[in-house]
């Protein structure tokens, strides 16, 4: 019966430990992650938009057409973008408006969060990206 007891115990305190672990890394900011956002396809493009986060926050960016570097700051829940220059890559049109609109959208950022492999970005527009952990 102790020995049950024992056990139990230690299987209450793994588990409770693995939860604590589960929380904490829900609230990481994904430092030295790439990530994906959640969006359809653009016609005639192959490509999705995507953030490759430097463990210090430097950022390179892949968008529709563009690319570029930017900064992330973080503090807590508060996260600061700042954009950095930006290629462009003779883009249509439609992408290069779509990739300005985002740019500005990234740079309105002022809270996050995170949920298992996904981040939210949240300013003027909320922006939801999949970690790449493969």
């Amino acid at each position: 019966m102790v020995f049950l007891k024992r056990h139990l115990k230690l299987a209450i305190a793994v588990a409770m430990s693995a939860a604590v672990f589960d929380t904490a890394r829900a609230q990481e900011f994904p430092f030295g992650l790439e990530m994906t956002l959640e969006a359809a396809r653009m016609p005639g493009s192959k490509r999705i938009p995507s953030l490759e986060i430097g463990d210090n926050g430097e950022v390179v960016l892949e968008l529709w057409c563009k690319g570029g570097k930017g900064q992330f700051s973080v503090a807590g829940n508060t996260v600061i973008f700042v954009p950095g220059a930006m290629q462009d890559r003779a883009c249509p049109p439609d992408r290069a408006q779509a990739d300005d609109a985002l740019i500005a959208a990234l740079g309105d950022t002022a809270t996050w969060r995170r949920q298992g492999d996904f981040v939210t970005l949240i300013g003027s527009k909320q922006l939801r990206f999949r970690l790449n952990t493969n």
